[in-house]
């Protein structure tokens, strides 16, 4: 697997993760000073060619010079995500998000709301590729994400778990009136259908976000981002 741009390989440097090999534009500058020092200092081996070579390499032309690359992404098992921890816990389930784009962020706002993980099902979903660690900026990385042959499934384990489920939809209650004390678990629709509606039945309860414009809908990331620190706010002493 690729893992692109600067911000995205610092991140891997930092993250433990073992890499096999660092491909670096020749004369690169900035940033591409510390990436090049960490590698060393971690045994990573630098290659450094023209950018036309970076060019070829790339999956989605945002290299910026530097392209890392390692084994396929170590997936979390969802025992992992669940595992009891000090305090209130929040947990990410993606339901039907096949966008890399709206994966990866999800996957960054989860990671920077302090969220034990991010669930996604192992079908009919975007998977955790190098476009995605790049669009996350490296924050998947540093997050638990677990693949499951269902989401509903998960949200029976989660529930076994103590976790309150909350579905994320248009037509729900106002989530500023919604109790997200304890162990909340956040569960964000496709782009284009939303939840699913068995997993819409087995959530505890559909919340929103109240829409003061005429748009009828946000962004699937920017909803998630909104009600997560949401959670986040609410649990500040």
């Amino acid at each position: 697997m690729k893992i692109e741009g600067r911000n995205a390989v610092l991140e891997l440097l930092g993250s433990g993760r073992t890499v096999d090999k660092i491909l670096m534009q020749k004369g690169a500058e900035g940033s591409a000073g510390r990436i090049f020092a960490l590698a060393r200092e971690q045994g990573v081996r630098v290659q450094f060619a023209d950018r036309g070579a970076l060019d070829r390499e790339s999956e989605t032309g945002r290299h910026q010079g530097v392209i890392a690359f390692v084994s396929e992404y170590k997936y979390a098992e969802l025992a992992e995500i669940l595992a009891p921890a000090e305090g209130a816990r929040l947990v990410v389930v993606c339901d039907g998000i096949e966008d890399v784009h709206n994966l990866g962020s999800i996957i960054r706002v989860a990671e920077c709301a302090g969220a034990c993980g991010v669930i996604i099902p192992k079908n009919k979903s975007a998977q955790v590729t190098g476009a995605v660690v790049r669009i996350s900026e490296g924050a998947a990385n540093h997050i638990k994400v677990a693949r499951v042959p269902g989401v509903n499934y998960a949200i029976d384990e989660l529930k076994k778990s103590g976790f309150w489920v909350y579905g994320l939809e248009a037509d729900g209650g106002d989530i500023y009136s919604a109790d997200l004390s304890g162990d909340v678990a956040l569960v964000v629709g496709g782009e284009d259908r939303g939840i699913a509606p068995l997993t819409r039945k087995k959530c505890d309860k559909i919340v929103s976000l109240p829409l003061c414009g005429r748009v009828n809908s946000l962004n699937a990331s920017v909803a998630l981002g909104i009600a997560a620190y949401e959670v986040v706010r609410r649990r500040r002493p």
